[in-house]
């Protein structure tokens, strides 16, 4: 079977909205140690491999939107899409306590393997989605664990993300706050953008409004859930792009 580094669901769906998840997959392609990285099945099942739950909910909030989404294809641990080429944690040594035996040793050949099979095409394929219309509004969508080793509970719902561009973030956490069941994270579990990740690539750089949402991946566990929150999330954005006027 032919290896292919991301997925396109809705290539030729009308909004102006695109969807992306960064994380959507714990694939090890074959061409990276053999398809695998050394790791337990239940290690690869955890957050360290993937956005346990976010694809699920990016693929039904690209239908509420009637919106293309893009996912990955590969594990974020063989190589992280949502980091520079130059960020020192794009292939992870290290996640949460465990080790990444195929990891440890990797070179610059097998790293420039993997940003040529894997990094690189995903990004060249968001590149020319986002360009497909000027107004082009990205959401990305990712998720995040209840607890990591040795920290405290993190007691957030959703969290959205911001940092240069506060035009679509700012009146949409003022929308979700508004909803009386949800505790809502602003730059929670984690802060910002980092220089050179996909929403600095291809939204801030061309001046794309933008918002990345982390939702707490024990809520969307099911596809149920998943579908649930999509519907929630979608009319919540438009809502917020129409206050923004973006």
């Amino acid at each position: 079977m032919t290896y292919h580094p991301f997925e396109i669901e809705g290539a030729d769906r009308p909004a102006r909205w695109l969807v992306t998840c960064d994380h959507a997959a714990n694939t090890v392609p074959p061409f990276v140690n053999g398809g695998t990285l050394g790791l337990a099945a239940g290690d690869m099942a955890r957050h360290i491999a993937y956005d346990v739950g976010a694809a699920g909910v990016a693929r039904a909030l690209g239908r509420a939107l009637e919106a293309p989404v893009i996912l990955s294809n590969f594990s974020r641990l063989v190589i992280d899409p949502n980091r520079g080429e130059d960020d020192p944690t794009l292939v992870m040594k290290l996640y949460d306590g465990t080790v990444i035996p195929a990891n440890r040793d990797a070179g610059p050949e097998d790293i420039a393997r993997r940003l040529n099979g894997c990094y690189r095409p995903y990004h060249r394929a968001l590149a020319d989605l986002a360009a497909r219309r000027a107004d082009t509004i990205i959401v990305s969508v990712h998720s995040f664990t209840p607890q990591l080793q040795g920290r405290p509970p993190r007691p957030w719902h959703v969290g959205v993300l911001h940092a240069a561009d506060e035009r679509l973030p700012r009146p949409l956490i003022a929308r979700l706050r508004a909803e009386p069941d949800l505790c809502i994270g602003e730059n929670e579990p984690y802060g910002g953008h980092l220089p050179g990740d996909a929403i600095a690539r291809h939204a801030i750089a061309h001046e794309r409004p933008n918002v990345l949402l982390e939702l707490r991946n024990d809520l969307i566990g099911t596809a149920d859930a998943q579908e649930a929150w999509a519907r929630r999330l979608a009319p919540l954005l438009a809502e917020a792009a129409e206050t923004a006027g973006v």
